[in-house]
């Protein structure tokens, strides 16, 4: 046998029989093991269990190649991390002056900068560079505890340069032990040289850049910032409808400035997650009870931005799942600290820890694909996990919200310097 992990204060988010994501008032349930062993087998989780189930086996004729003595500590699921835009050029730290100042997002964007201020960055910078930069994000997210991150692009908006973002993403996934999933966002704001003619950039990336990216198998999901000022249901239905003859699935920003549809379009198209979900009213809930479709909230944003929160209190008493992601990028989340959105939900939308923790593991996993190999700790998943420092509690993860508690992290089954 492989590596094991004894004396664990508390095993977290186990599942004897996995679930695909958990709703309503089951996610105030986080099965949980004290007095616990973790047993690895090369990249794969082989077995859990409490310390007197490990005396038993050992007893049994069990051999052990290595150990590590986690007294005093907790040992949970690494965080999955479905929604970011962390490959990008530069910062944005002059925008953020201008918040200070009294600027709102949209006026901001109309002066030319927010998403397309980073447009302008990325053109001018080469691929290499834009992969080396990432990689330094990735590195960060990794000592902070995630273990799985979506990647979308988005800050090219011209066939070069979503195909230049796209190839870092597919780069970062080759040489970064973390698991990625890649989605492609043309449609995250309007090019300057298509102002006036949104219609055409809609046409642009239906007729030319869904098919190539499509063809070199760049993505895994299509994307579309469904919003006010930005795409209408109706050009954001036509992009889903196009996607899905390519084979890809609809991932949808929605609702982050207004009453969109975005969520609506997003479940009717069958899209894996809708983001954001400021402004959700019962409408907006109806629509996804039932659904397949993942509400994403991403509270980071909420709160560099000094906007209002989603209602996940809401959201959870009437039945739905949720799940937390950190969105960052360089203008209005520019942090990708799982551990501080697990705070952000806690204080800010009322989320219990053991919510908290559903919400950035299971259901995350699920908002990106890969519930079936991460996201709990279950018998032939990725051993993708993290060792706290010695906590007095769960609870004490959220509440300490800037400690920096992940002390060791494994992921694929290897311990990440």
């Amino acid at each position: 046998m492989g590596l094991l992990i004894f004396n664990i204060k508390k095993l977290v988010q186990v599942e004897e029989n996995p679930r695909s994501f958990v709703a309503g008032k089951d996610m105030a349930t986080l099965a949980s093991i004290d007095n616990a062993f973790l047993l690895l087998d090369g990249e794969h989780i082989e077995d859990f269990g409490s310390m007197e189930k490990l005396a038993k086996l050992q007893s049994e004729g069990l051999q052990i190649e290595k150990g590590i003595d986690a007294t005093g500590r907790l040992v949970m699921p690494s965080f999955c991390d479905s929604h970011t835009h962390l490959v990008y050029a530069g910062s944005r730290e002059i925008e953020y002056v201008d918040k200070i100042r009294g600027l709102t997002y949209e006026q901001i964007a109309k002066r030319g900068g927010g998403i397309l201020n980073s447009v302008a960055m990325l053109h001018n910078t080469g691929e290499e560079q834009l992969y080396m930069e990432a990689m330094e994000r990735i590195r960060e997210i990794i000592q902070l505890g995630t273990g799985a991150v979506e990647i979308k692009s988005g800050y090219g908006l011209s066939l070069e340069d979503e195909i230049k973002m796209l190839r870092v993403i597919q780069r970062i996934r080759d040489t970064s032990p973390i698991i990625v999933k890649s989605t492609f966002l043309g449609a995250h704001a309007v090019p300057a040289d298509y102002r006036g003619r949104q219609g055409d950039y809609v046409d642009l990336i239906i007729s030319e850049m869904l098919p190539l990216i499509a063809a070199e198998e760049l993505a895994d999901f299509v994307d579309v910032f469904c919003d006010k000022g930005f795409f209408t249901v109706e050009e954001t239905e036509r992009i889903l409808m196009a996607a899905m003859k390519h084979g890809l699935r609809g991932k949808i920003h929605a609702n982050e400035l207004a009453n969109s549809g975005g969520i609506q379009v997003g479940v009717k198209y069958g899209a894996l997650s809708v983001d954001h979900l400021e402004f959700t009213d019962d409408d907006e809930i109806k629509a996804l009870l039932g659904s397949d479709t993942m509400p994403t909230l991403l509270p980071g944003a909420a709160f560099f931005l000094g906007m209002k929160y989603p209602p996940a209190r809401k959201m959870i008493d009437a039945g739905l799942p949720l799940a937390l992601a950190s969105d960052y990028n360089p203008g209005s989340s520019p942090s990708g600290d799982m551990k501080f959105v697990m705070s952000l939900g806690c204080i800010k939308m009322r989320m219990t820890p053991e919510e908290v923790i559903n919400a950035t593991t299971i259901n995350s996993a699920y908002a990106m694909g890969v519930e079936d190999i991460v996201g709990s700790i279950s018998r032939g998943k990725i051993a993708n996990f993290f060792i706290t420092k010695p906590v007095p509690s769960l609870e004490f993860l959220p509440y300490a919200y800037t400690a920096q508690l992940v002390d060791k992290v494994f992921l694929k089954g290897k311990q990440i310097d």
